[in-house]
């Protein structure tokens, strides 16, 4: 065996070992959650919370469901976040179909006005935000919640899918002009369909951000009932201060609707992130 090809073994050894160590280090916490969340309160203070389990239970998940008021924030969550990721993306799809595909006057201009509110801190905007929700007679309201989140979030996905619909080839769209498509049928027929990693991927992305968004949720609500679940986890930590067990119970509920979605569209994500460095 040549000196060159021990060294190329090493290093690939050592690669794979050091990126073993960080993926190890990262699922610790996660772990050491879920193994909380099954444990027993007498288990934890008899024994300490890093010590190894000596009793498992669901009861925990029961009491952060029910008492908690996770079930009920969970649905609001739900109602805010599923809206939000089809509004948003739809208008995101349109605008970047009509920005990318059309000679439209200003259009670099408006590209650059959708990009430049991203840049801007959300904190500057709490108060203007909490005010003109109050004026408009929205205040503590799911909707107010969601125009929010949908407001924030198109200027964004528009210049994500508009650099992606530009990379589609020209003469696509020219020959179903040439068969008679309109506008609408071009995008709906052709240009869509061909975008779909990049929108399964946004959307992957846009429902984690929403669902695990708590600074608008606090900024236009203030019902506990109508709190999604991530103020819910808050409220979870001052109701069990002591009982780790149950806040980890309600973490773990918290983070199973993130997780599902990303595991659904896990093969779409990785494709449309391949598809976007090829083009």
């Amino acid at each position: 065996m040549s000196t060159a090809l021990r060294r190329k073994q090493a290093a690939t050894a050592g690669f794979h070992l050091g990126a073993g160590a960080l993926a190890a280090l990262w699922l610790l916490p996660i772990v050491l959650v879920v193994v909380t969340s099954l444990r027993s309160f007498d288990d934890i203070a008899a024994n300490g919370l890093g010590s190894w389990p000596h009793s498992f239970t669901l009861g925990n998940f029961g009491q952060a469901w029910t008492d908690g008021g996770q079930q009920r924030a969970l649905i609001n969550s739900l109602l805010v976040t599923v809206p939000c990721v089809l509004i948003t993306l739809a208008l995101a799809a349109m605008a970047a179909f009509a920005l990318s595909r059309y000679e439209l006057p200003f259009r670099r201009s408006l590209l650059l006005l959708m990009l430049g509110g991203n840049l801007l801190p959300p904190q500057i905007l709490l108060i203007p935000v909490s005010k003109l929700s109050e004026l408009m007679g929205v205040y503590d309201t799911l909707p107010a919640l969601i125009g929010v989140q949908i407001g924030f979030g198109v200027g964004f996905y528009v210049f994500v899918l508009h650099g992606f619909m530009r990379s589609i080839p020209v003469e696509i769209q020219q020959a179903a002009v040439v068969d008679g498509a309109g506008p609408w049928q071009i995008f709906w027929r052709i240009i869509l369909p061909l975008t779909r990693p990049a929108l399964a991927a946004l959307s992957a992305l846009s429902f984690t951000w929403i669902f695990n968004d708590l600074l608008w949720a606090i900024t236009v609500l203030r019902s506990d009932t109508k709190m999604p679940i991530t103020a819910a986890l808050i409220g979870l930590q001052g109701q069990y201060v002591s009982m780790w067990n149950v806040i980890a119970a309600g973490s773990v509920i918290a983070a199973a609707p993130t997780v599902a979605v990303f595991l659904r569209f896990q093969r779409h994500f990785v494709a449309g992130l391949n598809l976007g460095a090829v083009k």
